[in-house]
C-alpha cells in the first residue's frame, strides 16, 4: 500500500510513463507533467514537476483507487541512501520529511537513479 497515511512504500520499480495509471492524469493541473514512475506489485508512485502522487489499489478487484499527493512546497528535507556495491539485492531509499511533520520512506528495487530522483527534488524544493 503506498499513501501519505503510512510510513514506507517497499519494492519499487521503474515503470515507463506509457504503464502509468492515466486516470491519474485527470487529477494534474495545467503545466504539470509526470517526470518519473514507479510501481509495487499494484500500485504506483508518481512524481510529477509539481508534486508527488501515491496510488493505492484496493479490494480484490482493484477498481477502487485511492490517490493522495503532496506537493514539493511541503518538503522539509529530503535524504537519499544509494545502492551499496555487490549486494544481492541492490536497492536505495528516499526519505522526505514534510512540515506536517510527516516522513515517508521510499524503497527501490533494481536498477534506480536514486542521484537522479535526489537532484529532481532539490530542483523543485531549493
Amino acid at each position: 500500500m503506498i499513501n501519505f497515511n503510512t510510513n514506507s512504500a517497499f519494492n519499487l520499480k521503474p515503470i515507463s510513463m506509457q504503464e502509468m495509471r492515466q486516470d491519474v492524469t485527470r487529477l494534474m493541473i495545467n503545466g504539470e507533467q509526470p517526470v518519473m514512475a514507479f510501481k509495487t506489485v499494484r500500485d504506483q508512485l508518481i512524481f510529477t514537476n509539481k508534486r508527488i502522487i501515491a496510488i493505492d489499489v484496493q479490494g480484490l478487484t482493484g477498481k477502487r483507487v485511492s490517490f493522495s499527493s503532496m506537493s514539493y512546497s511541503k518538503v522539509q528535507f529530503f535524504s537519499i541512501q544509494t545502492q551499496g556495491f555487490m549486494e544481492m539485492f541492490p536497492d536505495s531509499e528516499l526519505s522526505l520529511s514534510f512540515t506536517n511533520g510527516f516522513t515517508a520512506t521510499f524503497e527501490f528495487r533494481g536498477n534506480v537513479d536514486i542521484a537522479a530522483i535526489g537532484r529532481m527534488i532539490s530542483g523543485f524544493v531549493l
